[in-house]
């Protein structure tokens, strides 16, 4: 649907659900409710504009009785909203848009776009994410997910793939967060130990489990960093490298057959299962069989952990969601303007999505572990 009149309309009801949802959140109650555990009063609404990529959304702000209730709203959403305009604006200064970019630009920020205004929005803003991203760590985090993906980005004149690396934790709380966002030239064991050292200094600790996929660099620098920390290779990716080795007509037995394993009610039942596996598959892929030997123990360190973790603690899809929609609006940038522009939006949004995370229930029951 392009209508742009239908995408507003859609914001809209989205973002004034929210606002009415944070305020019951806010009260105790909803609206004439008649509970205890009432906080207060509603007082009517206030009109507030909202700049968003579907064009200026007029909203209805919930008022309190005792003025005290400010919404966050505003605060989270735009933050994410300000770091994918001033990329679209730095862009647009700098003579690399696309038409595309440069109609949305002029829509939603005006003609007038001067390099000194995006200077200061860009320095308030970085003000912000560099605080955040270098916040101390207080929280035990038992398991941390570490990923990460790529993106173009225009440097002294030539494009190059850059890769943003992102380590998200489940803390002793139960909750889900985002500790780390960085910004590397390679994935390489450097790299990667020197955002594991940068956690280390800021406070991180607890740590039992690691999950990730099998890039020797990242690995390398796990076991160099948390010694006696258990790693887990991400499935999925490992399930994705197995079933390459086999031809078409053959990758849907043995992904049933390898889910056999990793769904099995203990390790010892998922062992015997994959020695069964071995034996089957040996003489048509005796690759396959050599390769099940010998990597699929990494895939089953979850099982060291309370079987209600398990479906959560044995992939790196925690990050999907987040990843989907940093993918969809880098999109839309196709190439960033330098590298520090490809980092705001990636912290912006990674600050919005913890914020998000921080208000919902318990990701895990940390009771079931040890902390």
């Amino acid at each position: 649907m392009n209508d742009p009149g239908f995408l507003q309309g859609v914001v809209r009801g989205l973002l004034q659900e929210l606002l009415e949802v944070e305020m019951d959140e806010y009260l105790g109650a909803g609206r004439y409710e008649r509970v205890a555990t009432r906080r207060g009063y509603r007082s009517g609404h206030r009109p507030r504009k909202l700049l968003t990529r579907t064009g200026a959304v007029e909203l209805a702000v919930p008022t309190e009785r005792s003025g005290r209730y400010r919404t966050r709203l505003f605060e989270r959403y735009q933050r994410s909203e300000q770091a994918f305009l001033l990329t679209l604006q730095e862009m647009y200064l700098a003579g690399v848009s696309t038409r595309k970019v440069r109609q949305i630009t002029e829509e939603l920020c005006g003609t007038e776009i001067s390099a000194s205004s995006v200077s200061r929005a860009v320095r308030r803003l970085d003000e912000d994410l560099t605080a955040w991203r270098n916040r101390r760590l207080s929280e035990l985090y038992p398991y941390l997910i570490v990923d990460a993906r790529y993106g173009l980005v225009r440097q002294g004149g030539r494009v190059s793939s850059q890769g943003t690396l992102v380590v998200c934790a489940v803390g002793a709380s139960g909750q889900r967060d985002i500790i780390g966002v960085y910004q590397a030239n390679t994935e390489s064991e450097t790299s990667w130990t020197e955002v594991l050292r940068d956690l280390l200094r800021r406070g991180l600790a607890g740590v039992r489990l690691v999950v990730s996929d099998d890039h020797e660099g990242l690995v390398a620098a796990i076991r160099r960093c948390f010694q006696g920390v258990l790693w887990q290779r991400c499935q999925k990716h490992y399930l994705d490298n197995v079933l390459a080795l086999v031809s078409k007509k053959d990758r849907g037995t043995l992904r049933q057959a390898l889910r056999t394993v990793f769904d099995a009610a203990s390790r010892e039942h998922a062992e015997q299962r994959l020695a069964e596996i071995v034996v089957e598959w040996r003489e048509r892929y005796p690759a396959v069989a050599d390769k099940l030997e010998a990597e699929t123990e990494d895939a089953l360190a979850f099982y060291s952990f309370p079987a209600a973790h398990w479906l959560r603690i044995r992939t790196t899809n925690m990050l999907e969601r987040y990843n989907e929609e940093l993918r969809r609006r880098t999109n839309v940038i196709r190439v960033f303007p330098n590298a520090a522009s490809c980092l705001r939006l990636t912290a912006a949004h990674a600050m919005e999505q913890a914020a998000e995370w921080a208000s919902q229930i318990e990701y895990l029951d940390m009771s079931l572990l040890d902390v």
